[in-house]
């Protein structure tokens, strides 16, 4: 056990909050109901159906076949398959609403309820901007995306592998990466998940940062799991579900459910398997620990069925997250939605169009935690600097989306219509001056100049402004306070389990 570990006992205090400091927002419109409630009872039979007859494969892990079978589940070979109401009765002990504590705890968010949290995309082996263009991602560019991100005030959470750092050992990086979001940053943040020893490896390292006995009674981390996709958990999945939830941490379970392709081409079908899929990974964390911290994802696209490749931004996958969002608070579970999808190789308008669609359905259909609501490009193989400042300006106006419109005295504004009266107007007005600052949402990227000042200035478009940002954020960044004594004991950590593992590069 590290020195640090066993002197720290408690979590530290709060720090004073930076200036725009939001740990989410409280969602004031209602959801979009999509589905009937006869169409929402069809769904469920048939994943019923689908889990007792078919089942689902569990590959190389016979720890999560033995919990299984002796949950009352049928089990031959690898394969599951689940009576009626086994799961929806094994997720009962999941908490609707749970806290994820941040390093300042200042930043801890809620996850559920009304609670909406915005966080970073997720899982790109490349990076791109306009002055370098696409390249494999590395370990300054993780620090860096770990920095506008915690610059950002509409971003709420850290994320995860914002991109892969290609430049360090597969089996080591995961290292770098959670001492990076916890030195950089002090936003809430997600772990490793490509092995079961990898996520211990993560916690372990929170427990250094918090306090083991805090880590112990309260979520500190979260994971985002991936289905193999149709109807399978391989062992790396699996066992970081198991891993995770026996730490009392939050796994985030999400099929990578594409119609056409991993599930059928109607959009439905794919819906049925996501929700059977999703449940099957909720209920195991249960299993593993009744009242552990669990999350219902949903990540439901389509392909283009002429080229096979994935798809984004479209209206069918807009219909499954609604229907997605209904099914999970039938669960009772806090759920999450992915945000700003797109298929464009470039921060341009297809980009914008496809994020815009993708991102409001995600919204509107209930969600709790967006993962994927910024930088995502090309279908999650980048993550561009240019769209993870563009998407995190639209993020803001989201946020006065959310809030939807007040209905108190000074909103109706009395004092203003008596005061210009008839053919008057209004930008003189008292009731102006008292709320110009505030009034609307004040976008940083968009641009409201006349053509001529536009020109004169330079004619530039959205994507190299935002390239000027997020250098203009880079250097303005510093660094959240860290204890020494916890800076140390995570190096070491990192020293000693580097030094032990040979590199592995694939």
């Amino acid at each position: 056990m590290p020195r640090i570990a066993r002197r720290r006992k408690t979590h530290r205090k709060p720090r004073t909050p930076e200036p725009f400091l939001i740990t989410g927002v409280q969602r004031e419109i209602p959801t979009y109901n999509l589905m009937h409630e006869e169409g929402l009872e069809l769904i469920e039979a048939r994943s019923e159906q689908l889990l007792q007859e078919i089942g689902v494969r569990f590959l190389e892990d016979p720890e999560a076949l033995t919990l299984w079978r002796d949950a009352g589940a049928d089990v031959v070979g690898d394969r599951v398959r689940f009576p009626p109401g086994l799961l929806q009765k094994l997720l009962e002990t999941a908490p609707k609403i749970f806290h994820q504590h941040a390093r300042n705890p200042a930043r801890t968010i809620e996850l559920g309820g009304n609670n909406v949290v915005f966080a970073p995309a997720y899982g790109m082996p490349f990076v791109s901007d306009l002055d370098n263009g696409r390249r494999y991602g590395t370990i300054q560019d993780f620090e860096n995306l770990t920095k506008l991100v915690y610059m950002s005030p509409w971003l709420h959470h850290s994320g995860g592998t914002t991109c892969e750092p290609t430049d360090l050992p597969v089996n080591k990086r995961h290292l770098d990466m959670v001492y990076a979001h916890l030195k950089w940053s002090d936003k809430p943040f997600m772990g490793s998940v490509t092995a079961p020893e990898r996520a211990a490896d993560s916690i372990e390292m929170t427990r250094i940062a918090f306090g083991h006995d805090f880590v112990d009674e309260n979520c500190v981390i979260m994971a985002n799991i991936n289905m193999n996709s149709p109807l399978v958990f391989d062992y790396a999945m699996s066992g970081a579900i198991r891993t995770y939830a026996a730490a009392g941490q939050c796994p985030v379970i999400v099929p990578f459910v594409l119609g056409g392709a991993t599930a059928p081409v109607s959009m439905v079908a794919a819906v049925t398997q996501a929700y059977s899929e999703v449940l099957v990974g909720c209920a195991l964390s249960q299993l593993v620990r009744p009242g552990a911290p669990v999350i219902f994802g949903n990540f439901v696209t389509s392909v283009d069925l002429k080229s096979g490749s994935p798809s984004f931004g479209t209206p069918e996958s807009a219909l499954a997250s609604y229907v997605a969002g209904q099914l999970a608070r039938r669960v009772g579970l806090p759920v999450r939605c992915s945000g700003a999808f797109t298929s464009s190789k470039l921060p341009d308008a297809q980009a914008m169009m496809e994020s815009v669609t993708a991102l409001h359905a995600s919204v509107l259909s209930g969600a709790n935690f967006v993962l994927q609501s910024a930088g995502w490009l090309e279908g999650a193989l980048t993550l561009s600097y240019e769209k993870l400042v563009m998407d995190a300006d639209y993020l803001g106006a989201m946020h006065r989306f959310l809030k939807g419109l007040p209905l108190n005295d000074d909103a109706f504004a009395m004092d203003a219509f008596a005061e210009v009266g008839p053919g008057g107007h209004f930008f003189g007005c008292a009731h102006t001056l008292r709320h110009y600052e505030s009034a609307f949402y004040d976008a940083k990227l968009s641009d409201t100049q006349s053509f001529e000042t536009w020109s004169e200035k330079g004619g530039l478009d959205m994507a190299r402004r935002a390239n000027t940002k997020w250098k203009q954020d880079l250097r303005a960044y510093q660094a959240p306070s860290l204890d020494e004594g916890i800076d140390e004991g995570l190096r070491e950590f990192i020293a000693r389990k580097k030094e032990v593992l040979p590199d592995i590069w694939h």
